[in-house]
């Protein structure tokens, strides 16, 4: 049987103008079913490696995606494999590299597009030119563009031809780039609504294409709640007829099946390469007649307990063995970025106490730190840390990365809610009573509280008492927001935000800005007073 191909037509310009596009004349066979396989996977975060359990990772991903195309292949179908882009920012290994593992791992897994996502701009625009150098493939934004010009950054969109079936493929990427971003590297930059875009270019992609696929990093909120997140994918296939399939990422959310809005197909491949995912496509006429759909787990295991109450990890579905040429070609960057974990990132006058037996029983100047590292990466009004996050002192003298993946291992992500004051108030009442001595214990920054008898007396923010029909915005990690240690979970809460940043690199980047620290600066002070 004869194999499909996939064949990128030119490149485009980098504007919304269609240019170097295929003809409009029909080129499928009439009334002949035709079969396309679009495998997908985003927020990677820098996640090439394999975890310590042996979860995820490149060369386990390449075995799988390998696997898939022969099958789809000897059955006369044809792959697309698409990112939702934030490769960046995650893991160190990968951080200190610039993500060039990550790229060159795309590469060999043959990816055919990808969507930039917010964090593609967390470095310079040097760094973000390299990895597209790196990058045997295209990175898309139909909104992204250089101010006072037409002009996108990246290509809008790739046009595809698969057996005769034109398929173009338009990448958006969330206007929230725009005040989450560094200003140092968007500065020349603006970064539009999709849907704004989207209601010009998707009715001419139409004219030239049978199908219409956007890759996206723009989230997925059920409804179409977005909250305090710029719109969504789902607000995009509400607002804008004609689009076939939505690949997202940016919500980090796992879709089990598309969720369907206006004929739109949307997916989303949760995080960090988790899992693959497979949407089966018929085709005919130039319209999906069926479609079949599955998240693949890439060796995730669940925690089980045997009869005596040990606990064990349980793969959910067979093995998947590691491609030993990815494995091979990821390695030197494995030990390399291992090695520079023993940067020097800043120093400090004096011990940052984060041993168990004390901060779990009361504030201390590394609390505060991290509390207070929180709210200036969210430009929030308080940080909230709890204390079982905290996993060692930082001694006084020069500080490396190791020495901060210490004291937070656990790659939470760095969140953060718009409360009202009544919300703060109450939130923040469950935050001091949690017990001392447990892993719940609260270090809290940017607030003063009062407690006597169990009971809050007062509370303050910014020296002011707390205005309950005023907005707070609070910072706190992802285990935290989603209900861990028994704090209240947020991470449903409309205006909840998942910025993307690793707890660690974000207490890096502190510490690189505002070195060398003095712990006089940190000390704990009357935030909670307990009589």
């Amino acid at each position: 049987m004869k194999r499909w191909t996939v064949t990128p037509v030119a490149l485009l310009a980098t504007s919304l103008v269609l240019v170097g596009c295929a003809t409009t004349a029909t080129q499928y066979v009439p009334d002949q079913e035709y079969r396309l396989t679009i495998l997908h996977t985003n927020d990677n975060h820098g996640r090439f490696w394999q975890n310590r359990r042996g979860e995820y990772g490149m060369s386990a991903r390449m075995t799988l995606v390998e696997r898939i195309r022969m099958e789809v292949e000897e059955q006369g179908g044809s792959v697309l494999l698409l990112s939702g882009g934030d490769i960046n920012t995650g893991i160190p290994e990968s951080d200190l590299l610039d993500a060039e593992p990550d790229f060159k791992g795309m590469t060999m897994l043959r990816y055919d597009a990808m969507a930039l996502g917010n964090h593609e701009f967390d470095n310079s625009r040097e760094v973000l030119m390299k990895q597209a150098e790196w990058a045997d493939f295209p990175f898309l934004s139909a909104n992204i563009f250089l101010k006072g010009s037409n002009k996108t950054l990246f290509p809008a969109y790739q046009m595809f031809e698969v057996q005769g079936n034109r398929i173009a493929v338009v990448g958006f990427t969330t206007e929230d780039t725009q005040k989450i971003g560094n200003p140092e590297f968007i500065s020349d930059l603006e970064f539009k609504t999709p849907v704004e875009v989207a209601e010009t270019l998707i009715p001419k992609l139409n004219k030239k294409a049978d199908l219409v696929v956007a890759v996206t990093h723009m989230g997925h909120y059920n409804n179409g709640a977005y909250g305090g997140n710029a719109p969504g994918d789902v607000t995009l296939a509400r607002a804008v007829s004609g689009i076939d399939v939505i690949v997202g990422g940016h919500s980090q959310v796992p879709l089990f099946k598309p969720d369907v809005q206006n004929n739109t197909l949307i997916v989303q491949a949760h995080e960090w390469g988790k899992y693959v995912g497979r949407l089966d496509l018929v085709v005919k006429n130039g319209d999906i007649v069926s479609y079949d759909y599955k998240l693949i787990p890439v060796n995730l295991k669940d925690k089980v307990k045997d009869d005596a109450g040990n606990s064990t990890y349980v793969l959910q579905e067979a093995e998947i063995a590691q491609d030993l040429g990815m494995l091979a070609m990821l390695s030197p960057f494995q030990k390399q970025g291992g090695a520079a974990l023993g940067t020097v990132i800043g120093q400090s006058d004096g011990l940052f106490v984060g041993d168990r037996s004390v901060v779990r029983n009361q504030p201390t100047n590394l609390g505060v730190l991290i509390a207070k590292a929180q709210m200036v990466k969210t430009k929030a009004d308080v940080g909230v840390m709890n204390s079982g996050g905290i996993r060692a002192d930082m001694a006084a003298g020069e500080i490396t990365y190791k020495d901060v993946l210490t004291v937070q291992p656990f790659a939470n992500i760095l969140t953060y809610v718009d409360f009202s004051g009544k919300e703060l108030a109450e939130y923040l009442t469950v935050s001091v009573n949690m017990a001392a001595g447990s892993g719940a214990f609260a270090q809290i920054t940017g607030a003063e509280i009062r407690v006597a008898n169990g009971q809050v007396t007062s509370m303050t923010v910014a020296g002011k008492a707390i205005d309950m029909t005023q907005t707070y915005r609070i910072a706190v990690n992802s285990y935290m927001a989603s209900g861990g240690d028994g704090y209240p979970k947020i991470s449903d809460h409309a205006n909840f935000v998942n910025t993307g940043f690793v707890d660690a690199d974000m207490l890096v980047e502190y510490i690189q800005n505002n070195s060398p620290l003095s712990i006089s600066d940190f000390a704990p002070g009357s935030s909670v007073e307990r009589m």
